[in-house]
């Protein structure tokens, strides 16, 4: 009975013994190599086999990293040396001592009113689009540019020649020569989401190849104030942009541009976080037809219109919420051809639903001279269809970035038509309107002035610049030429000839 108690008494020991090894002893994990990690959040439990997350801010910075590292090199500085006309000196008509200064100076009223030259460097941003060197940057700055230089990130400069411009966008395309250029990536805009993450590059105040951050703030703003754009659909955005900074890429998370910086909203000229960027989306249509035209060919309709509102819908018993109620039409456009009347309101356009006047305004501007469209028209409360032929939409900018005379007799010249004459409210149709007059030209001492038509030259009708610049061409030295020029004053036609000399 004692052994057995003994041999009890020491089983139990040992028992008691092993199992303080095992419940006293340090945890070991199943792989000492793998750290612990968190499981979900909603669980607050540790499993092995899993290795830690990284943290969100370092994810984001080594996206802004790779972005940078990546779209940086594509960016360049531009250097416009711009002309601009300023006025002459001498005092104002009517002054005091006007015939002392005359006499003093030798200076007449003419030449105190005329427009003299003035010379400045712009400085702005830009990118590449494609490794064969296209460019593209912002209108305000390579305009009336007489030079061009381009500096890229390596440090190397190159001089730009202008492809086109497109001021309604406040877009241009540039070049240089050469090859095998790091360029970006043109995005899709519309699938920007507000408050997401963009990132600027650019040379603010001269600063080469600044980076900032920011969000989307908006989509779709309309600027209205001071000389900007007419087709404007801009990005805003709290991304630090300031001056220099005009030009550049807006990028994305992915390393795509989906923006073209072009201004910003400021009392102090300095970034306060509201800044605006040019859709990806709007340029790739610019960027395609200034290769290609060199300049940007829009559609006209001839109407002008208003937005829908609740009195107006009111008034004239509107069941739709959408849509543009016609408030002008142009005689002779294609909208007046077309049958469209004062207060027609405009709800589709080829199937398409119509929100607003500016929304109409896109997409007519979108159309090619030629295409047929087809209006959804309520009239009267009656829905009807109309059909128009889309014509080219003129303007003065476009048209004399297409033709320019002869620099040697100081005028700027182009093709007078109906929708030209139209816009300045001239009787006359044909001939070649004068657009500008260069001081001391020998146009400027034939007395020739901007607004005057060209009708003959050398008693021959002239349509267009290039007949202009043949005769030109075919006279001598000191050779006057003969013009009949037209001015329209107050309703009435006044003809006069002027003879020109060639220099």
């Amino acid at each position: 009975m004692k052994k057995y108690f003994w041999i009890g008494g020491l089983s139990f020991l040992l028992g008691l013994l092993v199992a303080g090894y095992i419940f006293l002893s340090p945890e070991k994990p199943a792989n000492p190599e793998t750290p612990l990690s968190v499981l979900p959040s909603n669980s607050g439990q540790l499993i092995a086999g899993e290795k830690l997350p990284p943290a969100p801010e370092n994810i984001l910075n080594q996206n802004f990293v790779s972005i940078v590292d990546k779209v940086s090199p594509s960016v360049v500085r531009i250097m416009a040396e711009q002309v601009q006309q300023i006025p002459g000196y001498g005092p104002e008509e009517g002054w005091p001592f006007e015939d002392f200064w005359d006499r003093f100076f030798g200076l007449s009223p003419d030449s105190r009113n005329r427009q003299r030259e003035y010379r400045q460097a712009a400085v702005g941003s830009g990118f590449f689009i494609s490794s064969d060197g296209y460019i593209l940057t912002n209108n305000h700055i390579v305009e009336n540019e007489v030079k061009m230089t381009v500096s890229t990130a390596d440090g190397k400069e190159y001089e730009a020649e202008l492809i086109g411009k497109d001021q309604p966008t406040d877009l241009a395309l540039i070049k240089i020569k050469g090859k095998d250029f790091p360029y970006a990536t043109l995005g899709n805009s519309s699938n920007l989401k507000v408050g997401e993450w963009v990132l600027a590059i650019g040379n603010p105040f001269g600063m080469e190849n600044t980076v900032t951050a920011g969000i989307i703030s908006a989509k779709g703003r309309r600027l209205s104030a001071g000389d900007q754009p007419t087709y404007s659909d801009f990005i805003q955005t709290d991304a630090a942009i300031n001056r220099g900074n005009s030009g550049g890429p807006l990028i994305n998370l992915q390393g795509e541009v989906i923006g073209i910086n072009s201004s910003i909203l400021t009392p102090s000229g300095g970034n306060i976080g509201i800044g605006f960027a040019i859709p990806s989306d709007l340029a790739k249509k610019v960027v395609d037809q200034l290769k290609e035209k060199g300049r940007v060919v829009r559609g006209f309709l001839g109407i002008r219109g208003t937005d829908l509102t609740e009195a107006i819908k009111k008034q004239f018993k509107l069941t739709v919420d959408k849509g543009v109620i016609v408030s002008q039409v142009e005689p002779g456009s294609p909208a007046d051809k077309a049958g469209l009347k004062k207060y027609d309101v405009i709800v589709a356009i080829n199937d398409q639903a119509i929100q607003n006047w500016d929304d109409l305004r896109f997409k007519i501007a979108d159309l090619q001279p030629g295409n047929v469209v087809s209006l959804k028209v309520i009239r009267d409360g009656r829905e009807m269809t109309v059909k128009a032929t889309i014509i080219e939409l003129e303007t003065e900018a476009t048209s004399q970035q297409e033709e320019k005379a002869d620099k040697d007799v100081g005028l700027s010249l182009t093709p007078l038509t109906s929708n030209l004459a139209r816009r300045y409210g001239l009787s006359t149709t044909e001939g070649l309107l004068i657009t500008e007059v260069k001081e001391f030209s020998p146009a400027a001492r034939a007395g020739l002035q901007a607004g005057e038509i060209i009708l003959e030259v050398n008693r021959n009708k002239v349509a267009s610049v290039k007949e202009f610049q043949a005769i030109l061409k075919k006279a001598e030295p000191d050779e006057e030429i003969i013009l009949l020029v037209r001015r329209e004053e107050a309703g009435s036609k006044i003809d006069f000839i002027v003879t020109l000399r060639i220099p």
